[in-house]
């Protein structure tokens, strides 16, 4: 049963309609879709018995056709559809994309409908107008501002805002490039690079006061470590302030630390105050080379329950990155966060050994490459230099000392790739 959304027809009777199904007839809910065409002398007309546009009464009530048997006097009755017909404007803004005949021509394998084809006239018309894809995109444009979601019409807006001509951007980029050349100089913009290179590097590094005339105060312990986190780290530094020998030997066993830990636990302080002071820094330093090696954070608690709350709020707040994955934010350990923990272990290893650390010792430790870890200390503005390790390290020669002395250095930009050595 049909009914006309623009009036009713003078002859009813010359109408045809075809019907057209969907393809998915294992799926419970598009088997039953259809779409009904006819066509008169002036318009064509499409109707369907599914989307948003469908009269709410088919939901709520069932239609039934009886077929009246003049000979017998009996009727059948039949299972029935309401169709509201709507006129097909062709070029008009009330086009619906999912019922023109003209998108399943031009579009196929959007619309896959048994029997699909174009309407005659709406054929002829569109040959007329020369219709292309182009055109065709755009009026789906005007489909979704008609009758689009809420999302679909978000979508249509960003998209249109950021549609911006290739050609029009590489002119202006051109242009703009060109306009600061001659107005600054090759050397003033190489100059400009290099400074520019100087500060991303310091984001990622403890502040640094270069103007500072003691050691202690080129990169602040309260940097670092606050006071309400040193304060945090009380109890649990209690037990390496208190380790015997013995436990010692275990823990180095166990490699329940880093080997730059347990060579310093051997040289723990007498003094109780100082005593105390290195185990909290020796404690935190050794989680920091701990939580380095995680790459994503999965649990509440990355460092177990032992570790303070302060402290893992602070290690997930400045030592992570945030990561849209598999619908959830998850924290992230990238490769510059690696890099900024890096340097914080370097600083703190600096207070904790008078201002002179093994960097090879924390590159194992880290499991870093020497090149990197060395860009890293360069960057702190340290002296390298080589020294012979420890006895009883792994691979006690040609260790790297970073050593922090006044004047620093003066800054430089990563130079970017090393050049490879020849191979004679």
């Amino acid at each position: 049963a049909v009914r006309f959304a623009n009036g009713r027809l003078q002859r009813p009777d010359s109408l045809r309609f075809t019907v057209y199904r969907n393809q998915d007839a294992a799926h419970p809910r598009k088997r039953h879709r259809r779409i009904l065409v006819s066509e008169t002398e002036r318009l064509c007309y499409v109707g369907h018995n599914f989307g948003s546009k469908v009269p709410k009464c088919t939901s709520l009530c069932r239609y039934f056709v009886g077929v009246l048997d003049k000979n017998s006097g009996q009727m059948e009755v039949y299972n029935a559809e309401i169709f509201n017909m709507q006129p097909l404007l062709s070029g008009g803004r009330y086009w619906e994309p999912q019922l023109l005949g003209c998108f399943v021509l031009l579009v196929p394998a959007l619309f896959p409908w048994h029997g699909a084809r174009m309407i005659p006239s709406l054929v002829h018309a569109e040959q007329d107008r020369c219709f292309n894809v182009c055109f065709c995109l755009m009026q789906m444009d005007l489909c979704i501002e008609a009758f689009g979601t809420s999302k679909q019409k978000r979508a249509l807006s960003s998209r249109r805002m950021n549609a911006v001509g290739s050609d029009v951007v590489s002119t202006a980029v051109t242009k703009a490039a060109a306009n600061v050349i001659d107005a600054k100089g090759v050397t003033a913009l190489v100059q400009d690079m290099a400074q520019d290179d100087v500060q991303n590097i310091s984001a990622f590094l403890p502040p640094c006061h270069g103007d500072a005339d003691r050691l202690e105060h080129v990169y602040e312990f309260e940097d670092i470590l606050s006071p309400m986190e040193y304060e945090a780290l009380r109890v649990p530094a209690a037990t390496l302030a208190s380790v015997t020998a013995e436990e010692m030997a275990k823990r180095a066993e166990e490699k329940s630390h880093c080997s730059f830990v347990l060579e310093e636990l051997k040289f723990l302080p007498t003094d109780e105050r100082s005593r105390d002071h290195k185990a909290r820094c020796l404690w935190f330093l050794d989680t920091l080379i701990k939580f380095s090696h995680l790459k994503v954070i999965k649990k509440k608690y990355p460092m177990g329950p032992e570790c303070p709350h302060i402290i893992t709020r602070k290690l997930m707040k400045n030592f992570t990155s945030l990561t849209y994955n598999n619908g959830s934010i998850q924290n992230l350990i990238s490769a510059s966060m690696k890099a900024k923990i890096t340097a914080y272990v370097i600083a703190l290893a600096l207070h904790i050994n008078n201002f002179q650390t093994d960097l090879t010792v924390l590159q194992n430790d880290m499991k870093l490459s020497e090149s990197k870890i060395l860009d890293i200390a360069k960057a702190l503005r340290l002296r390298v230099s080589k020294a012979k390790g420890a006895p009883g390290l792994e691979s006690d020669q040609n260790h790297k000392l970073g050593t922090l002395s006044l004047p620093l250095p003066t800054q430089k930009a990563p130079e970017g790739q090393r050049k490879r050595k020849k191979i004679s």
